[in-house]
């Protein structure tokens, strides 16, 4: 008979929202032959749902231990998420992570580690909480070429939107609520000023078209100037306000990403996704666009993205970033414009941030709610302006996809049929 089978020994990093609702989904669950070990938390003080003696308080402990299977890190810091993770793929160990701003900024190098030393690393976790959009990215369209991969990618500024929408809430409560019921953190400017969808999307670049991009490079305008205004103006025309995440294959072939507020209407999947949940649509040149929808913030909805990962793990499973080998050029700004909204309550500010888009004066217009403008604006000015964009409240949306400007556009031919 054969010697009973052991399970997997996991190591915990991060005991925190993540952390904790990967425990309670698998405590929940039985016959996965998993098992926690250890779990390394930072703060001896801070009360736990499980006893103290349960609890490491030296990462390092769990990255010496060579008896644990794999390791998750689901810890907020991420350099020193970076320097964990890193460590252990030069171990040769295999890996689960959940912290995007790290992955947005380490990944090629944590590409290189794993095949240098040989471990593997997966994070799923760290997209769009449930939706298994980066394992349909590497598995499913391995080799067919994408339009697009875009949506809603922030649980946290989509709650406080759907609030502004629905109920009428101004900015500030929608989002006290957003903290209270922990989908906003305390600090609020990575996921309101789209800093989060940023790191996603410059993640899902790498799966959807090999393209390794520097997050710093991509334009990303949050909500914090968003009014009551913007949201009866865009009622008014059957629209909701929506920060879309888009990276998307342009007419020359090269690959563009940004993150901003968009106008949808209900023509658009993403119209009717709502408070913590994220929407992604891949748009496939052959199999045609699918779209996929879950929860995007809270402890349970990523925790079952963890397991999923650890499972894959168990499994075998790598990522492939077959892609890469053929990865076009990236485009982030230079020769690309957009459709702009742009508002705030004061017209003699609006009309000063025309000058800086280069908007004509004539554009201004002004109701009950304030001064507001639209037109076609380069996206090189946008992000050159951004950091003055957001100190002085204003507000960017933008209608329509990201576009060659039209001097380039008509020099260069379709790559699509």
């Amino acid at each position: 008979m054969d010697a009973e089978k052991q399970p997997l020994r996991i190591g915990l990093i991060g005991f925190g929202c993540v952390g904790q609702g990967f425990y309670d989904i698998l405590q929940a669950q039985s016959g996965l032959d998993l098992a926690i070990t250890r779990i390394a938390v930072k703060n001896p003080t801070k009360p736990r749902m499980l006893p103290a003696e349960r609890f490491s308080y030296h990462a390092d402990e769990l990255l010496n231990d060579l008896e644990l299977d794999l390791l998750i890190e689901v810890i907020d810091d991420p350099d020193e998420a970076f320097r964990l993770v890193s460590t252990a793929l030069r171990q040769g160990r295999r890996v689960v992570t959940a912290n995007k701003a790290m992955l947005a900024r380490h990944l090629p190098e944590l590409v290189q580690l794993q095949t240098q030393f040989g471990g593997t690393l997966l994070y799923e976790a760290a997209v769009c909480g449930s939706i298994p959009v980066i394992r349909t990215l590497d598995n499913y369209f391995i080799h067919e070429p994408l339009r697009a991969v875009s949506g809603i990618f922030n649980g946290s500024s989509n709650y406080v939107l759907t609030r502004m929408s629905a109920q009428g809430f101004g900015y500030g409560p929608a989002l006290a609520e957003a903290q209270a019921k922990g989908f906003a953190e305390t600090d609020p400017t990575l996921d309101m000023g789209a800093f989060d969808p940023r790191s996603k999307a410059v993640i899902l670049a790498a799966h959807a078209y090999g393209v390794f991009l520097d997050a710093d490079e991509v334009l990303n305008l949050g909500i914090e100037g968003i009014g009551a205004g913007d949201m009866a103006r865009a009622a008014a025309q059957g629209r909701k306000i929506k920060v879309v995440a888009a990276v998307q294959r342009l007419p020359n072939g090269h690959v563009t990403a940004l993150v901003t507020p968009q106008l949808v209407g209900p023509d658009s999947p993403l119209y009717t996704v709502e408070h913590e949940f994220n929407g992604v649509a891949i748009e496939a040149v052959y199999a045609g666009t699918q779209f996929l929808t879950g929860r995007g913030a809270g402890g349970h909805p990523t925790g079952s993205a963890v397991l999923a990962d650890v499972l894959a793990l168990q499994r075998g499973l790598r990522y492939g970033y077959t892609k890469q080998a053929t990865a076009p050029e990236a485009q982030l700004t230079t020769e690309l414009e957009l459709n702009a909204y742009v508002s705030h309550p004061d017209a003699s500010v609006l009309r000063e941030v025309l000058t800086w888009l280069e908007l004509p004066a004539e554009a201004l217009r002004t109701d009950a709610h304030g001064a507001y403008a639209e037109g076609s604006v380069a996206v090189q000015q946008l992000w050159s302006w951004r950091k003055e964009l957001r100190t002085n409240g204003i507000f960017v949306a933008r209608e329509g996809s990201i576009r060659a400007a039209a001097p380039v556009a008509e020099a260069v031919a379709a790559v699509w049929a």
